[in-house]
């Protein structure tokens, strides 16, 4: 079988299929650690911390005279005044509404985009650019381990005291740069472009920007940071901190893709290959139903509800159009209960009977990891991106919780652990279900 849709076909059930295939947790090309990733995670909110995005994200790059228009009629964001310097957290919906998938969306001309993530929502665009016949090129900057086959490096320097640190490595003081705008800075005599979307607030103060330029410039940039952030305590991050982030972001990152249903995606799944990152989700979590589109999130289950703006002809506009004044899931925080963490990874580690699923260190998800949110049996959301670090002081998890029932400090339930008839995953230890008190938050509990 050569595209998706024929492995759709192959198989009596897309969940099923799903929950077979092997657990995947992103294997990103760095190192795991670089000071303890309890430090690093510390940082962030204390002084500072850096870290390469150089490796695990594709960029697709959309120039052309039709390129601003390709962007309209696939987001669901008001690109009325955008363009060169600003950027954009891009969402695309299907037909129905559902999201397919959002990535940080670039402008570095009138014409020229750059956008950058895994590559679910560039796969659509791909598509509807080829098949819609838009006047644009399109140039992917594949996500490799070797710097050396990529086009652009890509930092990410993040908490209060970032500015000072940019600051002496530049050797002047920073150009503002309003936040989603980008500017531009001279690090050892290269130029260096700055995206202003740091997590850490301080006000007047730049708190985070993602760095990126030629792919050649790469390591004299990286050391000149590194050399000027040694009085301010910058640390450099490593790949088992950097995906906990989302637990005090809040960001739900790869949203199940909505394009598994439907006739009008037929032609798209038949585009896309079997091999393809959407060919291959390994779905998991206590959350257990026989219809795919369960899975599937509208953008106000995820904190884009907002963005919808200024209402212009997209793919999926009528469909949100119907469901703006119907009740919602809203995105929020978990904080579960210390007592039965402490009890799961023990009996996890010891219990040779009736052992839960373990709890990871620092971080315990894969990418399509769906719990149950309870309230008196009664189920009121999913539970999704569980990490501790240490600014929360204990593990949370992001949720998409019933309006009605998102209520800062009310209590739930999250059911942990597969259910005891899915489908035996590999690489999964044998475990029995259990349940994790915690408390909703509707900010960050590290905020």
């Amino acid at each position: 079988m050569t595209s998706l849709e024929e492995k759709l076909q192959a198989t009596d059930n897309i969940v099923d299929m799903m929950r077979a295939a092997p657990t995947a947790r992103h294997q990103f090309q760095y190192p795991t650690e670089h000071g303890g990733w309890y430090d690093e995670q510390w940082a962030w909110k204390n002084t500072c911390v850096l870290f390469d995005q150089s490796f695990h994200m594709n960029d697709l790059t959309i120039t052309g005279p039709d390129a601003l228009q390709l962007l309209t009629d696939t987001g669901i964001n008001d690109f009325s005044t955008f363009g060169q310097g600003k950027a954009k957290q891009f969402v695309a919906v299907n037909h129905d509404g559902y999201v397919i998938g959002d990535e940080i969306l670039f402008g570095l001309d009138d014409d020229h985009f750059s956008l950058v993530g895994v590559p679910i929502a560039q796969d659509w665009l791909t598509y509807i650019a080829e098949t819609e016949h838009y006047d644009v090129e399109l140039n992917m900057d594949v996500m490799a381990p070797d710097l050396r086959e990529r086009q652009k490096y890509r930092y990410q320097i993040t908490g209060p005291l970032a500015q000072d640190v940019l600051e002496k490595a530049q050797g002047r003081a920073l150009d503002p740069i309003k936040f989603f705008h980008m500017g531009h800075l001279t690090i050892a005599g290269r130029t260096v472009t700055a995206l202003n979307h740091g997590m850490a607030k301080v006000p007047g103060k730049i708190n985070g920007l993602e760095l990126m330029g030629p792919a050649q410039d790469a390591q004299i940039v990286l050391n000149t940071i590194l050399e000027a952030g040694t009085e301010f305590g910058l640390r450099r991050g490593g790949s088992r901190a950097y995906p906990t982030a989302v637990a005090e972001s809040g960001w739900i990152a790869v949203p199940m893709p909505a394009i598994y249903t439907g006739a009008k995606l037929r032609p798209y799944r038949q585009w896309l290959p079997a091999a393809s990152m959407e060919g291959a989700v390994s779905l998991e979590g206590s959350f257990e139903t026989d219809n795919i589109q369960d899975y599937y999130c509208t953008p106000w289950d995820l904190g884009y509800g907002h963005l919808i703006k200024n209402p212009h002809d997209f793919i999926g506009t009528s469909a949100l159009e119907a469901m703006t004044n119907q009740p919602h899931r809203k995105k929020v925080w978990l904080e579960w209960n210390n007592d039965d963490v402490r009890r799961i990874i023990g009996d996890a580690l010891f219990n040779r009977e009736n052992a839960p699923r373990l709890i990871d260190v620092p971080s315990s998800f894969s990418a399509f990891h769906y719990d149950q949110v309870l309230v008196d049996d009664r189920l009121v959301g999913l539970s999704t991106y569980t990490a501790y670090t240490a600014n929360n002081g204990c593990y949370v998890s992001l949720g998409m919780v019933n309006e009605a029932d998102a209520t800062d400090g009310a209590q739930v339930i999250i059911v942990w652990g597969e259910p005891e008839d899915a489908v035996q995953k590999p690489l999964l230890q044998p475990h029995v279900q259990t349940e994790i008190r915690a408390t909703l938050r509707t900010v960050s509990p590290a905020a």
